[in-house]
């Protein structure tokens, strides 16, 4: 049963990923029916721990608040550089006698600097997802992910993720009504749809060498039919040395950069407009909307229904 819980600042915590455990498990919600826990901040040492944005905190506590809780929590700090070996040690300690350890954002590369990543599933803020999976090349790194679970690890994506993540762990632990109870006090849904990946930025990848022109003009034809035939054509090569320039110069193959530009399309026109899902499945040369929610899901993990109530402007339709 989780009953206690100790967030560790690092110097140049992140006060907002520090806040949500603080939310979460620092706030006594019994009397609307939620759940209670013990809960401590603690420093490498007791005193000043600077944020990164500017204003220090008083953290009463060092690391042997760890010792016996239920829960580990390591919010992010200023930088993903070396962490003190004290603090690695509590993490491994922790999970070696049976208790969640818990990442939010870039805290996940202290889990990662105590070996607890290797050979399990994990994720990050996805600006720093191809850093963890170069940094701590054991762990598997899911960048789609809101969070993840793995043989009582839970790591999170960036920023709010970090409450998907701790609700996640009320929920698993205490029951869906706590979870709940927990997220009506904080106004927030007790779970969110799809993973971080529907909010990745794509800028369009055109900074090809030779292609660069025929890469514009497929971004504007988008609603046609862009076999490799006629593309190859257009760029007066055969289909072979089309094939091989287009992967050299693109890190991709036609088909794959053709259906994640039509994807970016669908996402613009699902937040810009109030066209209906056929016509966005048109527009974008998908064809049909079947075809757009089959490419969502797997590649956005969601739906375009949830994707626009999620990022189109208030008021808009979300039919």
């Amino acid at each position: 049963m989780l009953r206690s819980v100790t967030a560790i600042a690092l110097p140049n915590t992140a006060p907002f990923e520090l806040g949500v455990l603080c939310e979460v498990f620092g706030i006594d919600r019994s009397d609307t029916g939620g759940p209670s826990f013990d809960f401590t901040v603690c420093g490498v040492e007791p005193g000043v721990v600077s944020t990164k944005t500017g204003f220090s905190l008083v953290v009463e506590h060092g690391l042997e608040a760890t010792e016996g809780v239920d829960l580990v929590a390591m919010p992010a700090y200023g930088d993903t550089g070396p962490v003190p070996e004290a603090v690695l040690d509590v993490l491994r300690a922790a999970h070696a006698r049976g208790a969640w350890v818990l990442s939010i954002c870039s805290g996940s590369f202290a889990l990662g600097q105590a070996g607890l990543l290797d050979g399990r599933r994990c994720t990050t803020h996805w600006m720093y997802t191809d850093e963890m999976q170069r940094r701590f090349p054991a762990a598997v790194v899911d960048p789609a992910v809101l969070y993840v679970e793995d043989d009582r690890i839970i790591t999170s994506a960036g920023t709010a993720a970090g409450i998907d993540a701790c609700l996640h762990l009320v929920r698993r632990e205490l029951g869906a009504a706590a979870a709940s109870a927990v997220a009506r006090r904080m106004v927030v849904p007790p779970h969110r749809d799809g993973g971080q990946a529907q909010y990745v930025d794509t800028p369009l990848p055109c900074d090809a060498d030779t292609l660069a022109p025929l890469l514009g003009w497929m971004v504007e034809h988008l609603d046609e039919d862009l076999s490799v035939p006629d593309l190859a054509a257009r760029a007066l090569v055969s289909e072979r040395t089309f094939a091989r320039r287009f992967r050299a110069e693109t890190g991709t193959t036609p088909a794959a950069w053709i259906t994640r530009q039509r994807l970016v399309r669908a996402q613009e026109l699902l937040e810009q407009t109030d066209a209906g899902i056929e016509e966005v499945a048109r527009l974008c040369g998908f064809g049909t909307a079947a075809v757009l929610r089959h490419h969502f899901a797997r590649t956005l993990g969601t739906s375009p229904q949830a994707y626009r109530r999620t990022f189109a402007p208030v008021g808009a339709p979300v039919g």
